[in-house]
């Protein structure tokens, strides 16, 4: 084993096929987020931004969504909800429960944290060749589809 390279470099295990990219990704996208005048966004809010439905979501299904606690999910809606990125609004379907719901600016930073993902495909795409990058992709949707989500 070369003493110069962690297991990570050495072994190229699945998680780190995917966390390098993904990782990658996030810090591109979240820093032309913040460029773009919105720095109380950052990376862990996407998984509020992901998840919530357009008719808005209770935080519990949030959370379970996004494979964490309630307690961190309720933190991340906090400060979406402090910045004006979401509200939090009755349930009809029960009257003590509240969703969350974006607001005309979180809908704007959702549309913009997908135009920047696509933006960095786009570029990835170009870097490692169509048909590479389509094929890579297939294989990534068709194993999305088979694992059910963890949350």
């Amino acid at each position: 084993m070369d003493s110069k390279k962690n297991v990570t470099e050495t072994h190229y295990t699945l998680g780190a096929l995917l966390r390098r990219p993904y990782d990658a990704l996030a810090a591109e996208v979240y820093q032309g987020i913040e460029d773009s005048g919105h720095p109380a966004i950052r990376p862990a809010h996407g998984r509020v931004f992901r998840h919530i439905l357009p008719s808005g979501s209770r935080a519990v299904d949030l959370a379970r969504a996004a494979g964490m606690t309630k307690q961190s999910m309720a933190a991340l809606v906090e400060d979406l909800d402090k910045a004006g990125y979401v509200a939090l609004v009755p349930d009809p379907s029960d009257g003590r429960a509240k969703l969350v719901q974006l607001t005309a600016e979180g809908e704007k930073v959702q549309a913009e944290i997908i135009r920047r993902s696509a933006e960095v495909e786009s570029r990835w795409a170009s870097e490692l060749g169509e048909e590479q990058w389509q094929s890579m992709r297939e294989a990534l949707r068709l194993l999305f589809d088979h694992l059910e989500p963890t949350g």
